[in-house]
């Protein structure tokens, strides 16, 4: 039987790519204000036509070359703080909320998520959700080596909550690093696919997909009941 669900957080409680279009806002603003720069309305079309293209990893350097504005290590790595750094502006779709609110009266809940400090900190600040959760696993926290597909993080979460595998479904989005620890150790595991998710490649690993899925986050209560 279900007493813990576990949440991933972006792409699983809100669309991450909400939280790309705030942070290279906060990028081109920050370069609008350089001297000679172009306008900060130039500057984020040319960082969201590379990031929609499909540049993920040199956004900055492919844009700020496009742009003509002198670009070194130096500055990328300002750049990237900047964009990790910069107070999100992003809000809690209603549906999840609701969800967040409908689970927490039967099961208790936490929240498990990759990603660099304080980023991930900023973006459950600006969502609002810290009260949802008896515990929260930032796994940059554990070390960079605990970023999932790592077990290090789950079994904290375990520890946390005083849970056993056989108690925790784990609901999250991308295949190829996600539900490889959970199932593993015996999680149950649903996948979440949102329409406006980053991640869509599928993995070869034997046990990388997860037991179940869905299209949409309202169907979870009854997903989880039937677990």
């Amino acid at each position: 039987m279900i007493t813990v669900v576990v949440f991933d957080l972006d792409d699983t409680l809100y669309d991450e790519i909400a939280y790309c279009r705030s942070g290279f806002a906060a990028v081109s603003e920050f370069l609008a204000n350089m001297h000679d720069s172009p306008p900060c309305e130039c500057i984020f079309a040319a960082l969201w036509e590379q990031f929609s293209a499909g540049n993920h990893t040199r956004t900055f350097n492919a844009a700020l070359d496009e742009l003509a504005i002198g670009c070194d290590d130096k500055l990328v790595l300002e750049l990237v703080k900047v964009y990790r750094n910069h107070a999100p502006e992003i809000t809690l779709p209603e549906v999840s909320r609701g969800i967040l609110v409908e689970l927490s009266t039967e099961y208790t809940l936490g929240l498990l998520t990759d990603g660099f400090l304080p980023a991930q900190r900023l973006k459950v600040q600006a969502l609002g959700i810290e009260d949802y959760f008896q515990s929260i696993v930032y796994t940059e926290e554990l070390g960079r080596e605990c970023w999932k597909p790592s077990p290090v993080g789950f079994e904290k979460i375990m520890q946390d909550l005083n849970a056993i595998p056989e108690n925790i479904v784990y609901i999250a989005d991308n295949e190829n690093k996600d539900f490889i620890a959970p199932n593993r150790l015996g999680f149950s595991t649903v996948q979440l696919i949102r329409p406006a998710r980053i991640h869509t490649s599928s993995s070869k690993e034997s046990d990388a997909a997860a037991q179940h899925i869905t299209h949409r986050i309202s169907q979870l209560p009854t997903i989880i009941l039937q677990l």
